[in-house]
């Protein structure tokens, strides 16, 4: 699969799996707590952090209703538009925050929401690439617009059909971009494991022919790991500085040190995960002669006597003929005399193991 590079970072399977932070709207509309969690997800050991731009007037009318997951978070109800006003992430302090990004060495992404408009000021700033949210997934005017822009596109499938996916994807390739990587996610926070479905990873590899990530909002970071397994080359993940803070995703998110101990476990998977061949690896080798097993004499054998089941055994050390050509040996003569748990002398085993092979 062709790699997509972000701002210099390779994500393809079998490397260490892209970590993204999602800061999402965990900022609470606060230019500081914005930076401390550019600062804490740095530390931490994301690749990316990554917020959402938008102005409420692109994005909702006033009559949208608030999802029930944000009425539960937040402990009341009040409209979509009202709760989006107060959690924007103000295009002034873009530049401040671009700056603190960069100082800290972490990649700074967000998802446009709210139109062309988000798409357009993103590009001004020069996001590295565009993540979409679950919610664009059928928005395919513009998946095609921010497919122009030639950068990777991220997508995240919540909510969504395997028809649907398609579609979006086909629709990016249409406009002139083949970086793609879909995200598998489930639209919940947080969310239930039987939720979950890890699974439709491995229909997504088989289905798409594009890179896939996962984004999680379940609690903790066992089906993160999990995911990464499964071969997901790009994990998002809530990140907030404390649970406990008012607004609808604080609940679902995870706090930098159990985080940090995400990213430091996802960063194992693909050495875990190997190279896929069977084969005795180094390690092995030095066992190789203790543990496996080779023919020997069962008691003192006779130069001219057969061999049988019962002048034979197979025993430790394996440094002998290997147990496998224990049937090919039964009924051939002794060349020479063999002593109680001798291996079979060098010449009867060679004998063996040429004829063996001739088979």
């Amino acid at each position: 699969m062709k790699d997509i590079i972000i701002q210099g970072k390779k994500v393809n399977y079998g490397l260490t799996p892209f970590i993204i932070a999602e800061g999402g709207v965990n900022h609470n509309s606060d230019l500081d707590l914005a930076i401390k969690l550019i600062d804490a997800a740095a530390e931490a050991g994301a690749d990316a952090i990554k917020f959402q731009t938008w102005r409420a007037e692109q994005l909702a009318t006033k009559a949208g209703k608030m999802a029930d997951y944000q009425k539960r978070n937040i402990g009341k109800e009040e409209s979509q538009f009202d709760m989006l006003k107060k959690l924007e992430l103000k295009e002034k302090w873009y530049p401040q925050l671009i700056k603190r990004a960069k100082e800290k060495n972490i990649i700074l992404l967000s998802t446009p929401h709210g139109g062309f408009e988000a798409i357009d000021f993103m590009e001004r700033y020069n996001f590295p690439a565009f993540k979409i949210a679950s919610g664009d997934i059928t928005n395919l005017p513009f998946l095609e617009y921010a497919a122009k822009f030639k950068k990777p596109m991220l997508i995240s499938t919540g909510m969504s059909n395997l028809e649907e996916v398609k579609e979006a994807i086909e629709t990016v390739k249409n406009a002139g971009n083949d970086q793609i990587l879909i995200f598998h996610c489930t639209t919940d926070y947080p969310l239930a494991l039987e939720n979950v479905n890890l699974r439709a990873i491995d229909t997504f590899k088989k289905e798409l022919g594009v890179l896939i990530g996962y984004s999680d909002h379940t609690l903790g970071r066992e089906v993160p790991i999990m995911a990464a397994a499964l071969g997901a080359c790009m994990i998002e993940k809530h990140f907030t500085l404390d649970r406990t803070m008012k607004g609808p995703d604080h609940v679902a998110s995870m706090e930098p040190r159990d985080f940090k101990k995400m990213v430091e476990a996802l960063k194992r998977v693909p050495i875990i995960m190997g190279s896929g061949a069977k084969k005795a690896l180094k390690p092995e080798l030095q066992y190789m002669n203790v543990a496996r097993k080779s023919i020997v004499a069962a008691r003192d054998i006779k130069k001219g006597e057969k061999f049988n089941k019962e002048n034979l055994a197979i025993k430790r050390p394996g440094t002998g003929l290997s147990p496998k050509y224990f049937n090919q040996v039964l009924g051939k003569t002794a060349k020479t005399d063999i002593h109680k748990n001798a291996l079979l002398p060098a010449r009867e085993s060679w004998r063996f193991i040429k004829r063996a092979k001739r088979v």
